[in-house]
Formats: structure tokens, C-alpha cells, sequence
């Protein structure tokens, strides 16, 4: 029997257990929500959420997974503008800045999850460092088109700024966060030739 179209999109159940998930998630943590929790705001029978997701954890997964696919397309839109090098990590820096001064942000929702999964066998602490690595190894070769011989430490210095305006932006002034991280990003794609060792 030949399948059509609609047989590869997500069913709406699933969709709203995972957007559900993910804005509880993301404002109240991992642990703290059971899943009759997301059951009764999703609004989908225990038999549907299990036909979707074997367990909770599946849920975690697809929830990180979903956050993943969306920061690799906001760092997509920034390269695709084929603008010049630097202001290609300045356009993913922005996009950075729109999500901390967006309505509800509480941080990096990778790092808020590592922090309830510490050990590093755990599948939901292995997709964390994956998509840091992938974040990483992308700064590093955005860098590279800046100055090839500072990449590595300069990309470093960038995934370091951010966590810190990541963490900082919920607690402080997201205003002041953002532009001191701004102005981070800009010393690093304006003085590549300062940061090479003597």
C-alpha cells in the first residue's frame, strides 16, 4: 500500500505533547513535571502519550532535540544572508540577543538540563554535549573565514560569552547583558590579529 504525504508529519497529538512539554520544560524544569502534568495541559489520554513517547525520558529527548533543530536554523539563516565573515557571528550573536530578550526566557535550555542530568552516561547529558560540540565546531569554522589561526580559541571565547549572557540574562538587566555581549563578540571578529600568540 503506497503511503501518502501525511504519513510522514507528526500526528497533532504529538505535536502538542512536545510543544507542551517543551514550554513546561523550559519555565518549571525536567524533573519537577510529571507526565500527567503534560498529560492534562496537552490534553492527550496516557495510551496516546505512550503510543508517541515509551517514557518521559523520549519526551526529555525530543524536547532537547527540538531546541537543537531550532538554534541550527537560526545559525543557518545567519549564514545563508552571505554576508562577510564577521558579520556572520555577529548575525548569530543577534539571534542569541533576540532569545534572551525574549518574553519568558530562563536561560540556555541545554545547560538548565545538564544541570538536572549531571551524569554523563545519561542520554539526555549525551545529547547536551553533542549539540555544544556541534555549536562549538560551527563557531570554529565561522571563525576560521575570520582568521584561521585564532579560530579555535576565538570560537571558545564566544561559546564562553554566551553561556555567561545565557546565564546572566534571566537574572540581570537583560539590556545590559545583551550589549556587553554584543560587545564581546565585536572585539573578537574586529582584533583577530591581537589574540595570536607573540
Amino acid at each position: 500500500m503506497a503511503s501518502s504525504a501525511t504519513d510522514t508529519r507528526p500526528s497533532e497529538a504529538r505535536l502538542r505533547l512536545l510543544t507542551t512539554a517543551s514550554r513546561i520544560f523550559y519555565a518549571e524544569g525536567i524533573h519537577s513535571v510529571g507526565v500527567d502534568r503534560i498529560l492534562a495541559e496537552a490534553k492527550v489520554t496516557r495510551a496516546t502519550f505512550y503510543r508517541h513517547f515509551p517514557g518521559k525520558e523520549d519526551l526529555v529527548l525530543a524536547y532537547l532535540q527540538g531546541a537543537d533543530q531550532a538554534i541550527r536554523g537560526q545559525v543557518e539563516v545567519a549564514v545563508a544572508a552571505g554576508g562577510p565573515p564577521a558579520d556572520t557571528v555577529r548575525a548569530v550573536a543577534a539571534s542569541i540577543v533576540e532569545g534572551i530578550r525574549s518574553a519568558g526566557f530562563r536561560g540556555c535550555a541545554f545547560l538548565n538540563a545538564v544541570a538536572e542530568y549531571p551524569n554523563p552516561g545519561h542520554p539526555v547529558h549525551r545529547v547536551v554535549i553533542a549539540h555544544r560540540q556541534w555549536f562549538l565546531d560551527t563557531i570554529t569554522t565561522l571563525m576560521a573565514r575570520i582568521d584561521e589561526t585564532s579560530a579555535e580559541a576565538a570560537a571558545q571565547h564566544f561559546v564562553m560569552l554566551r553561556d555567561g549572557a545565557m546565564a546572566a540574562g534571566c537574572l540581570f538587566d537583560p539590556t545590559l547583558i545583551c550589549d556587553t555581549f554584543l560587545r564581546g563578540v565585536d572585539g573578537l571578529v574586529r582584533t583577530p590579529a591581537a589574540r595570536r600568540p607573540a
